[in-house]
């Protein structure tokens, strides 16, 4: 069993059922609405967990409705919340989702307390991450938490794992982050932002990679939605894993999920990345056939029929 640390947000989203996004002007009606939970370091924390990962998470809430609601899903899904601590400015973190008809989404979102963690939260969950396998971070919380955060990992032997999302002017990543980074996994849209490279096929999906290769990172993963995921090492190996083809309704969390089941699994030496890659794959083709976030990550014994 993999042990993993999330370092990330919280978010209680709020899904806006549209046909498609409004043009400039337009006033439309929304077919439906509904809430859930949310927030991209939640999101994989609970992928990881329901995966079969020992599975901690540092994270900021408010004191508020929102965080009690969030609360009761982490502990009933036995996850580590020891370092889940409450802002004393800011409320919980909100994003609103524009799902369209056919399941992609458009995400609005407001920090909250996630803007609130700070690298003091980080050093007082050290030593969880000092035992850990693995530590997964996102840009959706203060980046020099997570450069402390990937220090500690460092200096004690845990993986880092990068999901650079949501992706900043590549001005806004410090180097000392990316040099700090083992893995990190963009999408196509994120790879292109951090390196200038316009990632639309083989070829170019190389170029991106050998790009942050030479910013210091040892792993490269890009996903490239229902077409699948591509990996290379910077020994040069590189390889692709296809999607499951399923029906998408609500593409929310698929990232997210292919993040926490990929490190419930991937060994440390990353030498069963393939299998990882595809157990990943197969946990994100769940997601996606259910609308919603966190209620639509599946659990170990739904991945593996």
């Amino acid at each position: 069993m993999n042990k993993i640390v999330v370092l990330g947000s919280i978010n209680v989203d709020t899904i806006l059922n549209i046909s498609h996004l409004p043009q400039p002007g337009e006033t439309m009606h929304m077919e439906d609405r509904s809430t859930a939970g949310g927030g991209k370091g939640a999101n994989q924390a609970l992928a990881a967990v329901r995966a079969g990962a020992d599975t901690a998470f540092i994270s900021k809430i408010g004191k508020d409705h929102a965080a009690d609601f969030m609360m009761k899903t982490f502990k009933e899904d036995g996850l580590n919340v020891e370092h889940v601590t409450f802002s004393e400015t800011e409320g919980t973190g909100k994003a609103y989702i524009l799902l369209q008809d056919g399941g992609q989404n458009s995400i609005l979102v407001y920090g909250g307390a996630n803007a609130d963690v700070t690298p003091a939260d980080v050093d007082a969950a050290k030593d969880v991450i000092k035992d850990a396998d693995c530590i997964i971070a996102q840009f959706e919380v203060p980046i020099p938490a997570i450069t402390e955060a990937f220090k500690i990992a460092k200096e004690n032997d845990v993986l880092t794992f990068l999901n650079p999302a949501p992706a900043p002017n590549r001005r806004e990543i410090p180097d000392e982050l990316l040099s700090l980074t083992d893995i990190i996994a963009p999408n196509e849209t994120e790879a292109e932002i951090i390196t200038g490279v316009h990632v639309d096929d083989d070829a170019s999906m190389k170029e991106a990679a050998k790009a942050m290769h030479d910013m210091g990172i040892h792993t490269v993963l890009i996903t490239v939605g229902s077409k699948g995921s591509f990996y290379s090492f910077d020994s040069g190996k590189t390889g692709f894993v296809n999607a499951f083809k399923v029906n998408a309704i609500d593409t929310t969390a698929a990232g997210d999920t292919f993040v926490g089941a990929l490190m419930a699994k991937l060994d440390h030496d990353m030498s069963n990345i393939e299998e990882a890659m595809t157990y990943a794959n197969k946990s994100s083709s769940i997601t996606v056939q259910t609308k919603g976030a966190q209620n639509s990550i599946p659990y170990e014994k739904q991945i593996e029929i």
